[in-house]
């Protein structure tokens, strides 16, 4: 097999992929931003790539999972062999501090941010105007 058809093959066996996580709720941000470096680290290892990855925050779930109320959520996009998925994932069961993983196979990636970050920009957009305008507009009550 020449070069150029052990290149072809490799990139065919390469998949875009979206995963997402949730972290326990009594890490720091700076912990749970720190599992998005391991776990992205984990898929480059073995051959995949990180194309771009996204701390959401720490947001409240609609269930308790492990006597847990909230969760830190985390969100990669990848391109990356399916072994570098699995064994990503295997080690986030494997973890203590990862409560849930989801990863889905996509055919493109968005370009820009998540749709996540958008409905929270939005919202500070909205809390933010509604805030200025308010301030100091209305006559005081004696």
């Amino acid at each position: 097999m020449s070069y150029g058809e052990a290149c072809w093959k490799m990139v065919r066996h390469m998949a875009l992929y979206e995963h997402v996580f949730i972290a326990r709720q009594d890490l720091s941000n700076a912990q749970a931003e720190g599992l998005i470096e391991h776990f992205g680290q984990v898929l480059t290892d073995n051959g995949g790539t990180v194309k771009d990855h996204e701390y959401w925050g720490l947001k409240t779930m609609a269930y308790k999972i492990n006597k847990n109320r909230k969760g830190h959520y985390a969100f990669l996009r990848s391109d990356s062999p399916s072994p570098a998925v699995q064994e990503m994932e295997r080690l986030m069961r494997l973890h203590d501090d990862v409560m849930r993983v989801m990863t889905i196979k996509v055919d493109a990636h968005e370009e820009g941010p998540s749709v996540v970050l958008q409905a929270k920009a939005a919202k500070d957009e909205r809390r933010g105007g509604r805030g200025d305008r308010d301030r100091g507009d209305r006559p005081r009550r004696d």
